[in-house]
């Protein structure tokens, strides 16, 4: 099982990195409307979120700055940021770094269970699946995004 999740986060990561990757700088900030939020923040969100699933950030995990909660998590938005906003670049580096240590769980701590189950969720391998169901709804979003700014560009 361990197995085919890895390579379900390697492939779902390697299709947001090369989105990331294709981004021009006029369409990351820009917040289409009937949106919450812009691309900037949903790799952010991307990663953040990744974080707190697989590596229990940020009581466990000190490999992402901790504002990034306060820029990113559920509930956030750009209009609210304060302080110092990561690049494009940044996140880019950050998930590549993260898909690494992804990688490098044991396969056995996906057969843990939780001490509390999270949305019904039981085991840490149920969670990780999560995780990248999580990350591919938020790249669709980033390519539907990307699709409306660029149609409203051109015109």
């Amino acid at each position: 099982m361990s197995e085919l999740l890895i390579k379900s986060f390697e492939l779902t990561r390697s299709f947001v990195l090369k989105t990331v990757d294709a981004l021009s700088e006029n369409t990351v900030d820009v917040q289409p409307e009937g949106f919450n939020n812009t691309i900037h923040w949903h790799i952010g969100h991307i990663l953040t979120c990744a974080e707190q699933f697989m590596f229990g950030f940020p009581k466990k995990s000190a490999h992402l700055p901790e504002n990034y909660m306060q820029l990113f998590a559920t509930g956030t938005k750009p209009a609210n940021w304060q302080g110092d906003v990561p690049s494009i670049q940044e996140l880019s580096a950050r998930l590549k770094d993260q898909i690494i240590r992804i990688k490098e769980i044991p396969a056995e701590s996906f057969n843990e269970r939780l001490k509390t189950p999270f949305l019904g969720l039981e085991t840490f391998g149920e969670v990780a699946n999560f995780a990248v169901f999580h990350e591919s709804n938020h790249l669709g979003q980033i390519l539907a995004m990307k699709r409306m700014i660029e149609t409203a560009q051109t015109k």
